[in-house]
C-alpha cells in the first residue's frame, strides 16, 4: 500500500513538470511569434545636463535716499521706464529741532573763526608790506656790512691779519643768508594767513550748507537737491516699494537706507540656475543652453554658460552648483525678471546619425547587441558599436541599417 501510494505521487510530480515544461515553452514561442519590431532611424541626439532657475537682470540697481523724512511724492510707477537723472521720488524733511539748533551753532562758530582769520590777515599784510618781520634782519645785515668795510680797510693797510678779516667777511654772509630766509619767511606767513581764511571760509560755507539742507533738502550753491531722489541708472522700473507718505531712512555707514525703487537693463538678461553635483563636473564655460520659461508657452531660448560656481550648496540632502548664462533674447517676446525655467545644457551633440531605442539595446559585459528578424518568427544577436546616448535614444555607428527589424525588447523580457 505504501509503495503504491509512492509510485503515485512520483507519477504525479512526472505529469507536472512535463505540464509546467510545456507550458512555458508555449509561452516562449507564442512571445516571438507576437515580438514587436522596429528600425534603426537617422536623427539628431544630444546628451544633456538639468538646471533649474529663474530669468533675472544681469544689472539691477536699488536706489536709496540721501536724507531721511516722508515719501511726499512718487514720480513712477513700476514698468515704467526711466532715464539717468530723472526723478523717482520727492522726501519731505522732517529734521530734529535739536539738529536745527546744532546746525546754527556751528554756523555761527565757524562764521567768528572766518572773521578771526581774517582780521590776523589784515594785520600780516600791514606787517608785510611795512617789511617790520625782515627790519630786525635787514639792520643786522647793514651792521654787518658797514662792519667789514671798516675790517676790509684795517686789513688793507696791514693792521689785521688775513684771518681776523676772513672772520668779519663770513659773519657779512651769514648776517645777508639770514636777511633772504626772513624775506622768504615773510612770504610765507602770508601765504599761511590767506589759506588760513580759505580753510574757515570753507568751514563757513560747509555749516550753512548743512543748516540749508537741514531746513530745505538743498543747498543755494548746488543744483542738486538732496531730498529729490533720481535714476543712477537707464532701465525699467521693476519695484516701487513703498508708497507715498512712507518714512523713509536715509543710507549711512550704519543702515542699508530704504529702498525707493529698483531699476534694471531688462536688454541683457541671465539665467541663474541650479544643477547636480553629478552634472557639474562635464560643464564648462561656453556651453549652449536651451531654455523653456514657463510663463511663455510654445517659446524656446538659447543661452551660453558663462559662470560655474566653485562652490555648491546642499539643496534638500543633495550639493548643488550655481550656474549663470546670458540669455539670446527674442525681441518678439518679452521676458519678465523673475520668470521661473528650466534649461537643458547641451553637453554633447550628434546630428543626422543612426539611433534607436536604448530599451532595444542588449548589453553584457564590454558588448552590445540587437535582436535581429532573419526569418519568420526568428531572432537572432547582432554586435554594434554604440556612441553618444540620451538617456532615451542611442546612437549606432555600425552593425545596422535602417533597413533591418530589430526586436522591441519589453519590459517582461
Amino acid at each position: 500500500m505504501n509503495k503504491g501510494c509512492v509510485i503515485s505521487l512520483v507519477l504525479v510530480l512526472v505529469l507536472l513538470t512535463a505540464g509546467l515544461g510545456a507550458y512555458f515553452m508555449s509561452g516562449t514561442e507564442s512571445g516571438d511569434k507576437n515580438a514587436e519590431t522596429t528600425k534603426a532611424t537617422i536623427g539628431d541626439i544630444a546628451q544633456k545636463a538639468v538646471a533649474t532657475g529663474a530669468v533675472k537682470p544681469r544689472k539691477e540697481v536699488v536706489i536709496k535716499p540721501q536724507v531721511s523724512g516722508v515719501v511726499e511724492k512718487l514720480f513712477v510707477e513700476p514698468g515704467g521706464f526711466i532715464k539717468k537723472g530723472e526723478k523717482l521720488a520727492r522726501i519731505k524733511l522732517v529734521p530734529s529741532q535739536i539738529n536745527i539748533n546744532n546746525a546754527q551753532s556751528g554756523v555761527e562758530l565757524a562764521r567768528i573763526r572766518f572773521k578771526q582769520s581774517e582780521r590776523e590777515l589784515d594785520r600780516q599784510k600791514s606787517v608785510f608790506s611795512k617789511k617790520l618781520d625782515v627790519e630786525s634782519a635787514k639792520v643786522a645785515f647793514e651792521n654787518a656790512q658797514r662792519e667789514e668795510e671798516r675790517q676790509q680797510q684795517l686789513f688793507t693797510e696791514g693792521i689785521i691779519s688775513q684771518i681776523e678779516y676772513n672772520t668779519f667777511k663770513v659773519d657779512l654772509e651769514l648776517q645777508k643768508a639770514a636777511l633772504e630766509n626772513a624775506k622768504i619767511l615773510s612770504t610765507n606767513n602770508l601765504k599761511q594767513f590767506e589759506s588760513e581764511v580759505d580753510i574757515r571760509r570753507q568751514e563757513l560755507e560747509f555749516a550753512i550748507s548743512n543748516l540749508q539742507l537741514l531746513k530745505k533738502g538743498a543747498t543755494n550753491n548746488s543744483k542738486q537737491v538732496s531730498n529729490v531722489v533720481v535714476s543712477t541708472v537707464d532701465g525699467m522700473i521693476l519695484e516701487v516699494p513703498v508708497e507715498e507718505g512712507y518714512s523713509v531712512i536715509e543710507r549711512n555707514n550704519f543702515n542699508e537706507g530704504t529702498t525707493i525703487a529698483s531699476v534694471a537693463d531688462m536688454n541683457s538678461l541671465i539665467f541663474e540656475g541650479m544643477v547636480d553635483e553629478s552634472d557639474v563636473g562635464k560643464l564648462k564655460e561656453g556651453l549652449t543652453l536651451e531654455m523653456t520659461v514657463g510663463a511663455v508657452e510654445d517659446a524656446k531660448f538659447t543661452a551660453t554658460l558663462e559662470y560655474i560656481s566653485p562652490k555648491g550648496v546642499e539643496e534638500e540632502g543633495t550639493v548643488k552648483f550655481e550656474i549663470r548664462a546670458a540669455i539670446d533674447q527674442n525681441p518678439d517676446i518679452f521676458l519678465r525678471a523673475g520668470y521661473s525655467a528650466s534649461a537643458d545644457i547641451i553637453l554633447d551633440r550628434r546630428k543626422e546619425v543612426m539611433t534607436i531605442n536604448e530599451r532595444d539595446l542588449i548589453s553584457k559585459k564590454d558588448s552590445n547587441y540587437v535582436e535581429v528578424k532573419v526569418g519568420e518568427n526568428e531572432f537572432e544577436k547582432r554586435l554594434v558599436e554604440i556612441g553618444l546616448s540620451d538617456g532615451i535614444l542611442v546612437e549606432i555607428k555600425s552593425g545596422l541599417d535602417t533597413m533591418t527589424e530589430i526586436k522591441v525588447i519589453t519590459i517582461a523580457e
